[in-house]
């Protein structure tokens, strides 16, 4: 388990110690066929009906033995709790849910767009950035080579009359967008208003967290530094966070 997952864990052992009770338990034992272990263990249950202070260290004890005898558990606790609390966002480091949840549909009818024909590109991954930043740009293609994924910027294509266009489909047809806050860009914070209405996930990058809007602070943005070094962290932090949203059979 590397550091990423470790706090994402920590974040889900703090949602179970807000929300479960033992018929959760006993559900979730039920969902990820690891019942045994769940009913089996000596004090968890017992810790959790009487208040006992290794309540805690119970439950990151159960979640550690359930993961480890499937790492699939992992991805399937978060899907879990995201359908049963209504709160996909398991992982601080990601803006908006990667995991089917039931919602209520919303249809409607942009009057600037116009509706792209073509249907989503599972594999395609879009970044939002000042046209300036080609070294942002080539740290996160990087990371998408390294994982067969396609990535594109707004200037990689020219297939409609006006460039807001191309804009709306690029973002309409990827499965995730990154975005670059450095500098307040206005184009980058219009984007990241489409893609968020279009429900799309959505990856915040930064030089600086002072750039990130009030409004989006609450979401953990990736910061790095426009150096050599600073750039090849960059890649390994994308690299990490596009394989939590893209299931390994999609890979390469």
């Amino acid at each position: 388990m590397d550091k990423t997952q470790g706090k994402e864990l920590l974040e889900i052992k703090n949602i179970i110690l807000k929300q479960f009770g033992q018929s959760e338990w006993l559900e979730l034992g039920f969902y990820l066929g690891c019942n045994d272990i769940i009913e089996n263990h000596p004090r968890l249950l017992r810790s959790l009906s009487f208040g006992d202070e290794d309540y805690e260290g119970n439950v990151l004890t159960v979640l550690d033995e359930i993961i480890k005898l499937d790492t699939n558990n992992f991805k399937e606790i978060k899907i879990y709790l995201s359908e049963k609390f209504s709160n996909p966002q398991v992982s601080e480091y990601i803006s908006t849910a990667h995991t089917e949840v039931p919602k209520k549909m919303m249809t409607f009818s942009p009057q600037v767009f116009s509706i792209p024909t073509k249907s989503q590109n599972d594999k395609l991954v879009t970044v939002m950035l000042p046209f300036s930043q080609q070294g942002t740009f080539n740290a996160v293609k990087n990371a998408c080579d390294n994982l067969g994924l396609e990535c594109k910027k707004a200037d990689d294509i020219w297939e409609n009359t006006t460039f807001i266009q191309d804009i709306f489909e690029l973002i309409f047809t990827s499965k995730v967008m990154i975005a670059d806050f450095t500098g307040k860009n206005p184009n980058v914070f219009y984007e990241v208003g489409i893609a968020h209405t279009l429900g799309k996930t959505v990856i915040p990058i930064t030089q600086s967290i002072n750039d990130i809007p009030s409004d989006l602070k609450h979401h953990r943005a990736l910061v790095y530094h426009p150096i050599e070094q600073g750039y090849k962290e960059l890649t390994n932090e994308i690299d990490k966070r596009l394989r939590t949203l893209f299931p390994e059979k999609e890979l390469w």
